[in-house]
């Protein structure tokens, strides 16, 4: 007697059970959801312990006030001449020193992780590269301000207890130097802005370069050599417009507080310029961070 063969009963489409799909682990959440707030926590932890960062600070901080303080010193004006200096702008000398140490300080930011390898580890805990940077950009911005306005009143300390001595006293035309003359203080913040938007430039070139040296080299090349272009430039309206269009040339014209009509480009003007190569160079960073294996 054969025996009828029973097929496997086929459930309807409706009624399959569907696989469930895995839930991703703790850890893979963590690291999907890392927030700016995050970053910017992961960076000032790798920043505030590393030795070097607070020096440089501190040396940024004693170049500027040391160079304004000599250039205050070393100019006199005597009795029988008119003396055109502007005392603010000449104050603030220091500045051009400072500017090297703020670009240093951001270039290593970036360039000493790719130069150790630890960028892969950062971008391994955080995959959002831009997120990243933007944390890096605000963390050394913020350093660089902070510090810049302390070098700022330590030179404007300094010219006003060394300039009068020199001869640039009111009954000449030169009032002392104060925060409650407007000029003296759009001069004094942005100078510190300045150093904070060189510090953002240098940020963004050693993003795109990924070589400390040659990014540092870069940004010294716009900050020194720029400027000497500028000045032998052929002719008088070429040179007028390098001016215009060079961060530091332009934005230096921020600390000017004389003779305002006379500036090749206004203060706040000027500064925008430099905001402008910060943004760009920030820019071309991010894409390229973005878009190149670590």
């Amino acid at each position: 007697m054969s025996q009828a063969r029973h097929e496997p009963a086929t459930l309807p489409e409706t009624h399959r059970v569907r696989p469930t799909p895995r839930a991703a682990s703790p850890s893979t959440r963590r690291r999907r959801d890392v927030s700016l707030w995050d970053a910017l926590r992961a960076e000032w932890t790798k920043l505030r312990t590393t030795p070097g960062t607070f020096w440089l600070l501190a040396a940024m901080i004693a170049a500027t006030v040391g160079v304004s303080a000599a250039a205050a010193a070393a100019t006199p004006c005597p009795a029988y001449l008119t003396c055109p200096e502007d005392t603010g702008k000449l104050t603030l000398t220091g500045i051009q020193l400072g500017q090297a140490v703020a670009a240093t300080l951001a270039v290593l930011i970036i360039g000493g992780e790719y130069s150790t390898g630890m960028i892969r580890v950062t971008f391994a805990a955080m995959p959002r590269r831009g997120t990243v940077l933007t944390a890096k950009a605000v963390i050394v911005a913020g350093l660089t301000l902070a510090a810049g306005a302390v070098a700022v009143a330590g030179s404007l300390l300094a010219g006003a207890l060394i300039l009068p001595g020199h001869g640039f006293t009111a009954a000449r035309g030169f009032p002392a130097l104060s925060l409650a003359d407007p000029p003296v203080l759009r001069a004094a913040v942005g100078s510190a802005l300045y150093l904070a938007l060189i510090s953002l430039l240098a940020l963004g070139v050693a993003a795109a370069v990924r070589d400390s040296a040659v990014a540092i080299g870069v940004v010294l090349s716009l900050c020194y050599l720029f400027p000497v272009i500028a000045a032998v430039a052929a002719t008088p309206h070429w040179q007028r417009h390098l001016e215009q269009a060079g961060p530091t040339t332009a934005g230096l014209e921020v600390q000017a507080t004389r003779d305002l009509s006379s500036l090749p480009i206004g203060p706040w003007a000027g500064l925008g310029v430099l905001a402008a190569w910060a943004a760009a160079a920030l820019l071309v960073g991010g894409l390229l961070l973005r878009f190149r294996d670590a």
